[in-house]
């Protein structure tokens, strides 16, 4: 299962049935996000969406839940609040502390909004992905910013490397060698029962668009892993 990062949608994961045609891929829309646009951003009802999805899986297929910046933040909550549930939890562009300078940034993004406006934000901000490597088709238009405030705010609040030592599965810990985001990864990776840090060469924090092989690599591992531990051994699914 695929969750998005800030500013996309479930497009952001359409390379990947085809990356991993062995698995069942499933990717979601957070609230405020893709189909989900008109929906209020909410840390409950950002868990309720994945829980939907991972809820739908057939009985005993394991899941492995891969969330991407803002999307890896949210699987964290969805793995802690609903243990028991995962095989594996893959967390791509999301080893940074919401503290400090890091939360500096996204703090003054959200307040530069208002003043600059969505459709001029949305434009620059497009730019500077289509120059990443980023693809059209998972780039998003201005609606995508109504819930980026809200987003981060519950970021800020409620996600923290410390939230690791609760998660009963096996982490993988996955950025781009020139991402800041895995500036706290040692911090994550020690938290966690059972880490593994996997860091792709000159890839920037759009990793999952840019080097979708590498991350189909870690995905295809970490659905080994949450195979081997299943008790009935059947194909597990890939999930937002």
């Amino acid at each position: 299962m695929l969750v998005h990062g800030t500013r996309m949608d479930r497009a952001e994961w359409q390379a990947y049935p085809e990356l991993l045609p062995e698995v069942e891929v499933v990717a979601v829309d957070l609230p405020g996000h893709g189909e989900r646009v008109e929906e209020e951003f909410t840390a409950d009802g950002a868990v309720a969406a994945i829980r939907e999805a991972v809820d739908a899986r057939a009985p005993g297929q394991r899941v492995v839940l891969a969330g991407h910046s803002l999307g890896g933040y949210l699987a964290v909550l969805y793995a802690v609040r609903h243990p028991g549930t995962l095989g594996a939890l893959v967390l791509i562009g999301a080893s940074a502390e919401p503290t400090g300078p890091f939360a500096a940034v996204y703090r003054g993004f959200a307040d530069l909004l208002p003043r600059v406006g969505v459709e001029r934000m949305a434009r620059a901000s497009n730019a500077v992905m289509r120059r990443l490597g980023a693809d059209e088709a998972v780039l998003t238009g201005p609606e995508a910013y109504a819930a980026l405030p809200a987003a981060w705010q519950v970021v800020f609040d409620e996600c923290r490397a410390e939230l690791l030592g609760d998660v009963d599965c096996p982490v993988y810990l996955v950025n781009g060698q020139l991402d800041q985001m895995r500036v706290h990864v040692a911090r994550f990776a020690a938290a966690a029962e059972e880490s593994h840090i996997v860091t792709v060469p000159r890839a920037t924090h759009l990793l999952p668009v840019t080097h979708g092989e590498q991350v189909a690599e870690v995905l295809r591992e970490a659905l080994h892993t949450a195979d081997a531990r299943s008790p009935h051994h059947r194909p597990p699914q890939v999930r937002p």
